[in-house]
């Protein structure tokens, strides 16, 4: 039911207007007014608990992970003494042990039977020592750790709490980065293996660049092995995102910069000729941004030059669009991209198959028949590693 307007009964100055809303229509409307006011604060209510309840979430894991950090330092005290002195059937080491207690100095290969027992003898008591002596320095230093604990949550700001976390962490972070570069480099499963490996760690890795470029990797090995073109499309968008966040912060990685070009290029194949021309642009940005803070990395090199050669070959009605959409269309010629593929080859040799190739296409298009059968015959003399 519409509002009511007021209605003059008699015109003139003495026109009398019918109220808005009758006074069972008001009181409905106040009620109804009432019911959301009630509704708001319960919701500010639910809303307060959800805050509360992520508090104490945090506050749980940030525990978890210095009871982890305590665990860590406890073993690496006891590491302190790699080797234990325990009996041997080698005189030689238990004449090494009793020369190291007694002080004296030992050049006899040989031990008499007393001098094997006392060695020995010796050895067992000051393993029993050094045990009890480790048992009390774990107790003094858990306990000093437990202070520290107590007296770190006024002291200790939250970057404090993070330098903490990365160093602790930071030798499980290399033995990760090196599973998953051999996961990479291996066949369709072990790239799965390999994506599902980062993303169980991403809550813990999530803040080191080393760690994110790889995720985003992942992301573009899943969608090269997927067929289904909506489950592309997935992996392609989540890996940007995941570089995008990681750009809000630093974007002084130049395999960060790699791996975002690839992913518009990826995600661009099911876009419109509009979207494509508009990612050329960000990929050439972003390989650009990646030569500048790693001029001898031969990849950003190669993809440098797929780009040229594309943009070279331009179609009419691409052309046309981006001459229509853009103040400057992109510009780049078959000699640019040849360019770029043979620094490729003089930064690595036989960096792949691909260059070879591109660079025999190069040859031919510029009318060089004889160099571009010479390349095609450099690249049939290397493995094929990937379906390109």
């Amino acid at each position: 039911a519409l509002p009511r307007t007021p209605v003059p009964v008699e015109a003139g100055d003495g026109a009398v207007y019918t109220p808005l809303l009758t006074h069972d229509e008001q009181v409905d409307v106040l009620d109804r007014l009432d019911f959301m006011l009630r509704n708001i604060s319960e919701l500010r209510k639910e809303v307060e608990e959800l805050r509360n309840s992520l508090q104490r979430l945090a506050t749980e894991i940030i525990g978890e992970v210095r009871c982890h950090l305590e665990e860590t330092q406890r073993v690496t005290r006891r590491r302190r003494f790699p080797f234990h002195r325990e009996r041997s059937d080698s005189t030689g080491s238990s004449s090494i042990y009793f020369t190291a207690n007694s002080g004296t100095a030992n050049t006899d290969d040989g031990e008499s039977e007393g001098g094997y027992t006392t060695a020995n003898a010796e050895s067992d008591y000051d393993r029993e020592s050094e045990r009890e002596s480790e048992e009390v320095e774990d107790e003094a230093s858990c306990e000093t750790v437990r202070m520290a604990r107590r007296d770190s949550l006024d002291l200790v700001n939250e970057d404090e709490t993070h330098l903490i976390l990365d160093s602790s962490l930071e030798e499980g972070l290399g033995q990760l980065l090196q599973q998953a570069d051999r996961l990479h480099n291996g066949d369709e499963q072990e790239k799965r293996e390999g994506f599902q490996l980062l993303l169980n760690n991403k809550l813990a890795y999530a803040d080191q660049t080393d760690f994110l470029w790889r995720l985003a990797r992942a992301h573009s090995d899943m969608y090269k092995i997927t067929e289904d073109t909506d489950e592309k499309k997935s992996y392609a968008s989540d890996g940007k995102e995941e570089l995008e966040i990681a750009f809000q912060k630093w974007d002084q990685s130049a395999e960060c910069h790699q791996w975002y070009a690839i992913l518009c290029g990826q995600l661009s194949e099911h876009e419109s000729i509009q979207k494509r021309i508009q990612t050329g642009y960000v990929f050439k940005e972003h390989i650009d941004k990646a030569i500048a803070l790693k001029p001898e990395d031969p990849k950003s090199y190669y993809l440098l030059g797929r780009w040229c050669y594309q943009v070279s070959h331009l179609g009419w009605l691409e052309k046309k669009t981006a001459s229509a959409l853009f103040e400057a269309p992109p510009t780049a010629t078959v000699q640019d991209a040849l360019q770029n593929f043979l620094r490729v080859e003089e930064l690595s040799p036989g960096f792949s198959k691909a260059v070879r190739v591109y660079i025999a296409k190069c040859y031919k298009d510029l009318g060089n028949s004889s160099a571009a059968l010479l390349w095609m015959n450099l690249a049939s003399d290397l493995p094929v590693n990937t379906k390109e």
